[in-house]
């Protein structure tokens, strides 16, 4: 293979002196439903709102595109975090505070993200919900049609979900409000004295 990395002239910690924060990954997994893409936008806005340089990585809005040729099997599901994986480091480097909201079912999965960064970059972040309250809430009909059979491989359905073993933050969105959650997060952020 013919590919040599090319050193960049602006170094991860330079962009990060000049946006007067820290960067890293928020990684927000749990049930569909369980409001990630809710409250990893929330937190968004709040760091926006506070002049700290953020993205967004939503799990359907990257299958509109990068991921557009990914299924959703138990290797497509691997390859969907493996690429997101990738783009967050991409954002890291950049000295931005990238936010990804995936179910991401598989521990291996968003371990093999965590290994791909720094020590004090990756933030896995567990919304946790009851798989009845994610059914009632059921926002885009999924579990209805997962549960009529119109859908297959569905995590939490006919797919395994693995929670993590050891989340930096775990957010229980059917006990608490989203500002509460996101709260939680702010307050989490400050102490690290990372924003």
């Amino acid at each position: 293979m013919n590919i040599v990395w090319h050193q960049e002239s602006v170094k991860k910690e330079d962009r990060r002196k000049k946006n007067k924060h820290h960067s890293f990954v928020l990684w927000f997994t749990g049930l569909s439903g369980s409001g990630k893409s809710t409250l990893a936008n929330a937190v968004a806005k709040t760091l926006f709102e506070q002049n700290i340089q953020c993205y967004v990585l939503d799990g359907d809005n990257v299958r509109h595109g990068l991921n557009s040729d990914l299924g959703f099997s138990a290797e497509d599901r691997t390859e969907n975090i493996r690429r997101i994986g990738e783009v967050a480091k991409l954002f890291v480097d950049s000295g931005q505070i990238v936010l990804t909201a995936f179910i991401s079912p598989f521990r291996q999965d968003r371990q093999l993200v965590r290994s791909k960064l720094e020590q004090d970059e990756f933030i896995e972040i567990y919304v946790h919900c009851p798989l009845e309250t994610c059914e009632q809430r059921d926002p885009k009909g999924l579990y209805k049609k997962a549960r009529n059979g119109e859908i297959r491989d569905f995590t939490g359905i006919d797919s395994p979900y693995e929670p993590p073993l050891l989340p930096e933050l775990v957010v229980d969105t059917d006990q608490y409000s989203i500002e509460q959650c996101v709260q939680q997060i702010m307050s989490y952020l400050k102490n690290k004295q990372w924003i």
